[in-house]
C-alpha cells in the first residue's frame, strides 16, 4: 500500500513547502537527468508551473462542457424531482470527491512523493497492477471516448450552422467531422497541460455563453406558442421508465465526470496545498451557473420532448424550421464548437502522456528532433484515429453512455472516497468514513445499472446503426 511508483516524484528535501517542480524545457531535461525514473510523458506533458486560477480553468474546461447540454434529457427520465435530486447530489458528491482527492495527493506530496497520474495513485494506494490493469485502461477508455464525443458534437454543429447559412447544402456530417479533425491536428501539437491555461480560460468563457444562449433560447420558446405542450410526465412503460431512470442517473453522472484530477494537479507549481480547493471553488462556481439554468429551462420549456441535445428543439419537430432567430442558433452553435475544441484538447492530454511515455526520451531535451518527430507523429495519428471513429460512429452517443457508468462512476465517486480512506484511516465512529463508505457502495451499484441500462439502449438502436450515417 505505501510502496513507492517509479513515476511519483521523490522530493528529497524536508519541510511541507519544498516539493519538485518541473518548469522549463531546460529544467525539465535536466530533472530528467536527475531522475532517470521518470519518463517523458511526467516530464514534458505534466510540467508543474501552474497557479490556482490556473487550476480552476483546467477544471472548468474538463467539467462544465457541452454535455451539459444533455441534462434536461436526463430529466425526462427523472422527471423535475427525481432531476432537481440527483442534479444537486451530483454537484455535491463530485465536489466532495475530488477535494478528497486533492488532499490525498498533497498528503502523499508532503510525505515526499508527489504523485502526478491517476494510475501513479492506484499503484501507490491499492498496490502494484491497479494502475497498469484498472484505472489506466479505463482512464484512457473514458479521456480517448471524450475526445470522439467531442469530435461528433463538434461536426453536428458545423453542420447546423452550414445548414443555417445554406439550407440546400449537401456536405455530409463525415465532413464536418474530418474539418474539425484537421483543426485538432494542430491543437494537439501544444506541448503540455500547463501550455493550455490561455485557451481554457477563453473555454470558461464559452461555457457561459452558450449556456446563456440555450437557457433564453429556451424560455423564449416556452414562453411563446412555438414551442410543444408542456408534459412532464414519464413516458414508456414500466420497464422502459426503471432503464431510463437510471440512464438518467448515468447522464448526469458522466456530465459531473472528470476522470483526470490528478494531471490537472499536476499543472500546479509547488507548493500545492490548498491551491486545488480554490480551483474547485472556480469551477463549481460556474457549474451552478449553467448546469441548474440549462436544466431547469430546457426540461421546463419541452417537459418530456426535450432532446437528447438541446439544441434540437430550437427546430419545429415537422417543418424544421428554426423557432428561434438564425442569427441566434448560429452564434449558439459557435460558442460551443470553439469550446469543443479545449475540451478536445484538454481530454487528450492523458492520451498524449501515455504517447510521450512510450516514444519519448526523457533524456534529450523537449524541443529536440529526437521528442518532436516523435511527438508530431503519435498525436497526429491519435487525432486521426479518433476522427474516423467519430464519423464512422456517429451514435456514440449510446456508446459513450456505457464508457461513462464504467468510467466516470469508479474514477470520480468511488476511487477518491476509497483513497481517501486507506490513506488517512479515518475512525469507523466518524462521519467521513461512513459518508466515504456509502458513496462507494452506492455508486458502484448505480454504475452497474447504469452501464445495464446503457448496453439496453445500444441493443435497442443497433438497427439503425449506420457507419458514416448523415445524422
Amino acid at each position: 500500500m505505501g510502496t513507492l511508483h517509479p513515476n511519483s516524484i521523490v522530493a528529497h528535501q524536508g519541510g511541507e513547502e519544498e516539493e519538485v517542480a518541473f518548469s522549463s524545457s531546460k529544467a525539465t531535461h535536466q530533472q530528467g537527468l536527475k531522475n532517470p525514473q521518470l519518463d517523458a510523458g511526467a516530464l514534458f506533458v505534466l510540467k508543474s508551473k501552474g497557479s490556482w486560477m490556473h487550476c480552476g480553468y483546467h477544471l472548468t474546461s474538463s467539467i462544465v462542457a457541452p454535455a451539459l447540454l444533455s441534462l434536461p434529457y436526463a430529466f425526462v427520465s427523472l422527471g423535475w424531482i427525481g432531476g432537481m435530486v440527483f442534479l444537486c447530489v451530483g454537484a455535491a458528491v463530485t465536489f466532495h470527491s475530488y477535494n478528497l482527492l486533492s488532499l490525498v495527493l498533497e498528503h502523499h506530496a508532503h510525505l515526499g512523493r508527489r504523485q502526478l497520474r491517476f494510475k501513479d495513485m492506484a499503484n501507490d494506494i491499492l498496490g502494484p497492477g491497479w494502475g497498469r490493469y484498472f484505472v489506466g485502461p479505463i482512464q484512457f477508455a473514458v479521456c480517448y471516448g471524450s475526445v470522439v464525443g467531442c469530435s461528433l458534437l463538434a461536426g453536428q454543429c458545423m453542420k447546423t450552422i452550414y445548414l443555417l447559412s445554406t439550407p440546400d447544402g449537401t456536405m455530409k456530417l463525415y465532413e464536418f467531422i474530418i474539418i474539425f479533425g484537421c483543426f485538432m491536428l494542430v491543437l494537439a501539437q501544444i506541448p503540455s497541460f500547463h501550455s493550455l491555461r490561455h485557451i481554457n480560460f477563453v473555454s470558461l468563457v464559452l461555457c457561459l455563453a452558450y449556456s446563456v444562449c440555450t437557457t433564453t433560447g429556451a424560455i423564449y420558446v416556452g414562453s411563446t406558442s412555438k414551442g410543444p405542450t408542456k408534459d412532464y410526465s414519464i413516458l414508456g412503460d414500466k420497464t422502459s421508465q426503471v432503464f431510463g431512470f437510471f440512464s438518467g442517473i448515468a447522464i448526469i453522472a458522466t456530465t459531473y465526470g472528470n476522470g483526470i484530477i490528478p494531471e490537472i494537479q499536476a499543472t500546479l507549481a509547488p507548493p500545492v496545498k490548498g491551491k486545488m480547493f480554490k480551483g474547485l471553488l472556480i469551477c463549481y462556481t460556474i457549474v451552478l451557473i449553467t448546469f441548474f439554468s440549462v436544466s431547469i429551462a430546457g426540461y421546463w420549456a419541452f417537459g418530456n420532448q426535450a432532446s437528447s441535445i438541446i439544441f434540437n428543439n430550437f427546430f419545429d419537430s415537422t417543418t424544421g424550421k428554426p423557432l428561434v432567430p438564425k442569427w441566434f442558433l448560429m452564434m449558439t452553435n459557435i460558442f460551443t464548437l470553439l469550446q469543443l475544441g479545449a475540451v478536445a484538447v484538454v481530454y487528450l492530454q492523458p492520451t498524449n502522456e501515455v504517447l510521450e511515455s512510450v516514444f519519448g526520451d526523457p533524456h534529450s531535451a523537449e524541443f529536440s528532433i529526437r521528442n518532436v518527430v516523435p511527438r508530431l507523429i503519435s498525436r497526429s495519428l491519435a487525432v486521426v484515429t479518433g476522427t474516423i471513429l467519430a464519423a464512422m460512429l456517429p451514435f456514440f452517443g449510446d456508446v459513450n453512455a456505457l464508457i461513462g457508468a464504467f468510467g466516470f462512476m469508479p474514477l470520480d465517486f468511488v476511487l477518491p472516497v476509497v483513497f481517501f480512506n486507506i490513506t488517512f484511516r479515518p475512525s469507523k465512529r466518524s462521519p467521513i468514513f461512513w459518508i466515504n463508505t456509502a458513496i462507494a457502495i452506492v455508486f458502484s451499484i448505480l454504475g452497474v445499472l447504469g452501464a445495464i441500462a446503457a448496453v439496453r439502449q445500444i441493443v435497442l438502436d443497433a438497427k439503425s446503426y449506420k457507419l458514416f450515417a448523415n445524422v
